[in-house]
C-alpha cells in the first residue's frame, strides 16, 4: 500500500461516522469543528443534541482507523496515521 492523503472533509466525515456510532445517532446529527493549536495540537469538537465534546489526536487517529476499516474495507491497524496542518488544505492525514 502507498502513502494515501486524506483530506480535512474526510476527517471530519470520519469523526461523524466515529460519534455516531459512539452516541448511537446518526451521522447527520454530528457537527464537528477541526481545530489546531500550536501548545496542544490537534483536536476537534463535536456536537450531539445540544451536548458538546472535545476530541484529541488520540480520539482522531482513532476516527480515521474507525473510517478506514468501515468505509475505506482496509485494515486500520496496518497503517500509520499522521495529521499535518497544511497551509492550502487545512488539517489532513497521511496514511502510510
Amino acid at each position: 500500500m502507498g502513502e494515501i492523503k486524506i483530506s480535512e472533509q474526510d476527517i471530519m466525515n470520519a469523526l461523524c461516522l466515529y460519534i455516531a456510532d459512539k452516541k448511537q445517532v446518526s451521522p447527520y446529527e454530528v457537527e464537528i469543528e477541526l481545530m489546531y493549536d500550536d501548545d496542544y495540537g490537534f483536536s476537534a469538537e463535536s456536537h450531539v443534541s445540544g451536548r458538546k465534546q472535545i476530541l484529541i489526536t488520540v480520539n482522531i487517529i482513532e476516527a480515521i482507523r474507525f473510517w478506514l476499516d468501515t468505509e475505506m474495507n482496509m485494515d486500520p491497524f496496518a497503517a500509520g496515521i499522521e495529521l499535518v496542518l497544511d497551509e492550502n488544505e487545512g488539517i489532513i492525514a497521511f496514511v502510510r
